[in-house]
């Protein structure tokens, strides 16, 4: 499904931010992804969707090789792939359900498949009776669940969730980890970059730890280990 192989990323200004990451994960894992600050988990997550490219080694999503994926066909990787980021970046002035939408209208889904997909998933994330709303009206859990929402929207074999806790408080947090779960369970792929200890240890998953650019820790069901 993914796989990695002695995959490094060297910026522009010399810092190595991975160096010789090896690492298979298959289809229907749920893996998080620790760490502390500039560990390397961001630019992990960041290869994996193509924001970035690695500057050496071998990174295949199904029949995907992200090395030599020409800028023109990262679109179309995009598309077996949803992402969800700790500030959510919703269009603020589109509502809930345009919001959803517009992640098929993207790529030309037919407009009832559109209409029929939105309702699908606003009933999947529990925001049925927000779909007029505006991002502005919404809680940020509720912001988060429509961030979910769109990147489920073209029913992606794999979920990026980079930090989608961050800006939740412990409830708000418990109910989101709850919705990734029920994903994971249909047989999406669930991959998780995470400071969040308290959601790491009381919903044991897969666990990739990276410090200082390397893979130190690969455990079945880890804990969050303190890093101070």
């Amino acid at each position: 499904m993914i796989r990695m192989v002695d995959v490094s990323k060297t910026y522009d200004n010399d810092v190595q931010a991975l160096k010789d990451v090896n690492v298979e994960i298959d289809q229907g894992d749920f893996v998080y992804v620790v760490g502390p600050s500039g560990a390397g988990k961001s630019t992990f997550i960041k290869l994996l969707y193509r924001e970035l490219r690695a500057t050496k080694g071998l990174i295949m999503i199904d029949e995907f090789d992200l090395m030599k994926l020409k800028d023109r066909e990262v679109p179309f990787l995009r598309r077996t792939i949803g992402v969800v980021f700790q500030d959510f970046k919703l269009l603020t002035r589109l509502t809930v359900a345009e919001n959803i939408a517009y992640a098929m209208e993207v790529i030309e889904k037919d407009p009832e498949e559109i209409k029929q997909r939105v309702t699908e998933v606003l009933n999947e994330v529990g925001l049925a009776d927000k779909a007029a709303r505006f991002p502005s009206e919404l809680s940020g859990g509720e912001q988060q669940r429509v961030a979910i929402a769109r990147a489920i929207a073209n029913s992606p074999h794999i979920l990026i969730a980079d930090e989608p806790t961050g800006n939740l408080d412990p409830n708000t947090a418990e109910e989101i980890m709850a919705l990734l779960e029920e994903i994971n369970h249909k047989g999406t792929t669930v991959i998780m970059a995470t400071h969040n200890d308290q959601i790491v240890n009381s919903h044991p998953h897969r666990l990739l730890e990276i410090n200082n650019g390397t893979l130190i820790r690969d455990e079945k069901e880890g804990t969050y280990e303190n890093e101070g």
